[in-house]
């Protein structure tokens, strides 16, 4: 008993804690609206990512901490001009004299847009400075794996039922997922451990498929594991494709279909060319451009053949068949899009009206019915229902679209201010991307990647308090961050990835 308590330290128990606790809000991130969450911490809100709960932990313990005891990556200082922006213009709209909207007055808003901020940034500085060494950047991913094999399996649970649907086996996995997330699951796609279906393709799409695909393009892997040249990131990423088709998301699988299209032909790591040998560059870039081909060309030929189980899905490629004088315009009304035109032209008129610094975050839906343009609204129900709701359903409006989001409620100053944080994620991931540095590169693939995701993914979400972004953003900067203070030092064997056959 002695001994015991001669050996035991609170510093390694918190240690040992803050461990635990950053591999529970990797594994948690694929639930994002957990029902069981006070409203103090955003119960009342849409978006309740489970992994809140282990973030209040490590911010207190770990993040708030190391800023104020550490050097941090200036990539962080970059994001400071933005928050400071929402928060001025936020503050000015509350002296607006804006009537309430649905119950809800601009105050409450206010500080609840400003409240999913806080907990983005959160999420963003935790994933940026908790992972200290490679060593824990890789054990992040595996734990983020970890996570998202959970979620895949559980989507592959629901297709099932997709595929040959049995009213006791939905009814069943239905009471399970009650306990998961705030909404039912979906009779005809799959829709994980998310609120919709499109929640879940975007999760694989943005946050888990830039590292399977980096790492399948470099041959590297953060597992031991491997048979001969199959590794876990083969498997989660055939996995991943299979279940992404599923949630019949339009925006998921293009989404997917870029990021395959840029990795296959431009991130590849090639092998070495004598110089001049620009024939052989040319038959290298050829051989890519074909391979991409067949790859997307299988991908389009899987999605066709699983879009025939979904009538809405088809409306994608049934409109030029269906409709005798077919136009680009109504083909986007046709399959829904046209609802997202008019958030975005609404944040747009709300944006030229106040173009300096917005009308405050969370406030774009006061203005929403006047800013909204002069079409006949009938061809649009989506918009109809917002705009006469029904009991129970009177949930305040959003663009749909980040970019739009921030130009409308931060104006032309806040936007420039975010794409000045984004240019420095973009550099970090460059830095990482343009070393000689095989296992750096890999950082850097999986960074580009992640950067190309965000800025196709952010046409169809607006939400500070989703995840996805903020952890991507973090490894990267913590990825590049943890490269710069090594220098040119040589890796410990610990430190580098094994290495899966030649590309």
């Amino acid at each position: 008993m002695t001994l015991a308590r001669q050996n035991f330290s609170w510093p390694t128990l918190l240690t040992e804690l803050q461990k635990v606790a950053w591999a529970m809000f990797l594994i948690a991130l694929p639930v994002t609206s957990f029902p069981y969450m006070p409203e103090a911490i955003g119960g009342a809100a849409l978006v309740r990512p489970l992994s809140l709960y282990p973030l209040i932990f490590l911010l207190v313990t770990v993040t708030i901490p190391r800023l104020f005891t550490s050097p941090i990556p200036k990539t962080i200082q970059t994001l400071l001009p933005f928050i400071l922006i929402a928060l001025a213009s936020s503050l000015l709209s509350t002296q607006r004299g804006i009537e309430p909207l649905l119950g809800v007055s601009v105050n409450d808003r206010t500080i609840r847009a400003l409240l999913t901020l806080g907990i983005g940034c959160a999420f963003y500085l935790t994933a940026a400075l908790l992972p200290a060494t490679l060593v824990e950047l890789r054990a992040s991913l595996r734990w983020l794996y970890t996570g998202f094999a959970v979620a895949l399996l559980w989507g592959s649970l629901q297709a099932v039922y997709v595929l040959s649907f049995d009213s006791a086996y939905y009814k069943f996995l239905n009471q399970l997922q009650g306990y998961i997330s705030t909404r039912k699951i979906f009779t005809t796609r799959v829709s994980g451990m998310t609120y919709e279906p499109n929640w879940f393709a975007e999760q694989i799409s943005f946050l888990l498929m830039p590292w399977l695909l980096a790492s399948v393009l470099s041959g590297q892997s953060v597992f031991t594991w491997r048979w001969k040249r199959v590794t876990i990131e083969w498997i989660l990423l055939l996995w991943s494709v299979a279940v992404l088709i599923f949630t019949f998301s339009r925006a998921g699988l293009a989404n997917l279909v870029l990021m395959l299209l840029i990795s296959l032909v431009f991130l590849r790591q090639g092998g070495r060319h004598k110089p001049g040998a620009t024939r052989s560059r040319l038959n290298r870039w050829s051989r890519r451009i074909v391979e991409a081909g067949i790859v997307v060309a299988i991908i389009a030929s899987l999605i066709y053949a699983a879009s025939t189980r979904n009538e809405f899905f088809s409306r994608i490629w049934g409109y030029w068949r269906d409709i005798p004088q077919p136009s680009a315009q109504d083909y986007f009304e046709y399959i829904g899009f046209g609802a997202r035109f008019m958030y975005a032209e609404a944040a747009y008129n709300t944006y030229a009206e106040n173009p300096l610094l917005g009308v405050g975050l969370g406030n774009y839906a006061f203005y929403f019915d006047r800013m909204l343009p002069d079409e006949f609204l009938a061809r649009t129900p989506e918009v109809l229902r917002i705009l006469t709701p029904e009991v129970g359903r009177n949930r305040l409006i959003t663009p749909k679209n980040l970019y739009f989001r921030i130009l409308a409620e931060t104006g032309l100053i806040g936007l420039a201010a975010f794409i000045a944080f984004l240019v420095a994620i973009l550099g970090c991931a460059l830095y990482l991307w343009l070393s000689q540095d095989r296992g750096q590169r890999y950082w850097g693939t999986a960074g580009l990647l992640g950067v190309l995701a965000f800025f196709a993914a952010a046409f169809s979400y607006d939400s500070f308090a989703i995840p996805n972004m903020w952890v991507i953003f973090g490894l990267i900067t913590s990825a590049a961050w943890t490269y710069a203070r090594r220098g040119s030092a040589p890796l410990p064997v610990a430190d580098t990835l094994p290495v899966i056959g030649d590309q």
